[in-house]
């Protein structure tokens, strides 16, 4: 059943926090570590500008009163890149640390902060943080209403539809609305899933039907045709676009119809030029020497899924240094 005391969008209070306009169908790129740095969000606001970007997920230390985030991630801590809206994500445990890493992040300049509860992988120390969380669901009936309380604007969470049972994720919608969570981003796996098989939008389409908050759908949206379709069936908010979109960023353009939904070969190499040459000199900026921006933007490459551009991407993924992998990007040029 909908409480629609609960709707964001009818509640005075948080229907101006939103990252996105209301009305509009937000295209969000998502948190991924270790590829969704500053350089990369840099790269992705000025070319293909997604509605809204986000952090790496910051880690919050419970063990440390006074470094509850790490420097860096503080420096990070905004309301927008470039003029795109940013939401800065929070992973980690224990009520008291997430409230307190907040505040610090709002004091910081973030606008939007998330509560990441979907990431696989997500244990440190002897707390259950990310997907884990999911495995104690009775600590979140503290940790999420105090979480909104502290958040001044808007206040999200990433979440699994379940630790091992898809199911999980309706009974939690019930706190998630009782504490006016702003809205959601829904993976439709299980964390015991990890990514593997594929993600269940059958799930979203029920999740969208059963609450009155937003719900961004994720997972598996690699084609302007399946997004599309997405949105349609489920009536999601919006979409989330991970893997697909780091592989492809004209996704972005193609979801709007900006772009060609079927691109040729010509324009997918010309494409993967742009992309490679655009992003080097901003990892050369952001990392130390050749051998770690070789590393981090190969770490892009291999999320490009092109079967027809499979001699060039085994060329960028094999160049043992830096000057064979631009060369590499060089003979991508149209």
């Amino acid at each position: 059943m909908q409480n629609t005391e609960a709707n964001p969008a009818t509640n005075p209070q948080t229907a101006n926090v939103l990252p996105w306009t209301p009305g509009e169908k937000p295209l969000m790129l998502a948190p991924m570590q270790g590829l969704t740095n500053r350089a990369l969000r840099e790269l992705f606001t000025t070319w293909v500008r997604p509605d809204v970007v986000w952090t790496e997920f910051m880690r919050v230390n419970s063990q440390s009163e006074k470094k509850l985030l790490m420097p860096g991630d503080v420096r990070e801590c905004a309301a927008e890149e470039n003029g795109v809206p940013l939401v800065v994500q929070l992973i980690g445990h224990g009520r008291d640390a997430l409230v307190a890493a907040a505040r610090t992040a709002q004091n910081a300049g973030a606008r939007h902060i998330n509560l990441n509860m979907g990431c696989p992988y997500g244990r440190m120390t002897s707390g259950l943080t990310g997907g884990g969380m999911l495995k104690r669901p009775e600590l979140l009936e503290e940790i999420i209403p105090a979480l909104r309380e502290e958040v001044r604007g808007s206040f999200s969470v990433k979440i699994r539809a379940g630790y091992d049972d898809p199911q999980q994720i309706f009974s939690l919608l019930p706190l998630f609305e009782s504490s006016r969570v702003d809205f959601l981003v829904l993976h439709p796996r299980t964390v015991r899933q990890a990514y593997e098989g594929f993600a269940d939008h059958a799930v979203t389409a029920e999740v969208i039907k059963r609450t009155s908050i937003p719900v961004i759908a994720n997972g598996d949206i690699r084609s302007a045709a399946f997004g599309l379709e997405l949105l349609e069936q489920t009536g999601a908010a919006g979409l989330m676009l991970g893997r697909g979109g780091i592989g492809e960023p004209m996704l972005f353009e193609r979801l709007r119809g900006r772009a060609a939904a079927e691109p040729d070969r010509a324009e997918r190499r010309a494409m993967l030029h742009r992309y490679l040459s655009d992003l080097l000199p901003l990892y050369g900026k952001l990392f130390c020497g050749d051998m770690q921006v070789l590393g981090k933007i190969k770490g892009v490459v291999s999320n490009v899924e092109d079967h027809e551009l499979e001699r060039e991407l085994k060329q960028l993924k094999r160049a043992k240094n830096l000057h064979a992998f631009r060369a590499a990007v060089e003979d991508l040029a149209p």
